[in-house]
């Protein structure tokens, strides 16, 4: 289980990472360079990149702050209560990123690279507390 919840640790971390940058960039006003895809100034400027007036990036950079801080204190105390939390918390990302990734392509019609990094990580985090659960259910 340990492994499991090291896995949510850094997965998590490097979310936060990449929500972290975007959220602070949009409060420094700048527009994230996207070197691979095209598409970074059209999702990160779009009526979709914020919910009442605060950024998704920084919403999402709570969130894996969150998973983060909770997989430290389960490998510190090993509350079964945290790891029920750890295992299922990350449906909420998932559905989230999935939401986004929609309306990068259907409705905002741009990718951004970053934003693609945060749905990755929150489907990373979804698998893992995913076999979390199944490994859990054994027991």
């Amino acid at each position: 289980m340990r492994y499991f919840v090291i896995a949510l640790a850094i997965i998590s971390f490097i979310g936060f990472l990449d929500a972290g940058y975007l959220a602070v960039e949009h409060y420094r006003g700048e527009i994230v360079p996207c070197a691979v895809l095209e598409g970074c100034e059209e999702v990160t400027t779009s009526k979709y990149a914020t919910i009442f007036a605060v950024p998704v990036a920084l919403y999402g950079a709570i969130y894996y702050l969150f998973i983060f801080l909770a997989s430290v204190y389960y490998l510190d105390r090993k509350d079964r209560v945290i790891l029920r939390f750890l295992s299922i918390f990350p449906v909420f990302g998932l559905v989230a990123s999935v939401w986004f990734v929609y309306l990068q392509i259907f409705e905002i019609k741009a990718v951004c690279l970053y934003c693609m990094g945060s749905a990755v990580s929150s489907a990373l985090l979804f698998l893992v507390g995913l076999r979390i659960i199944l490994v859990d259910y054994k027991k």
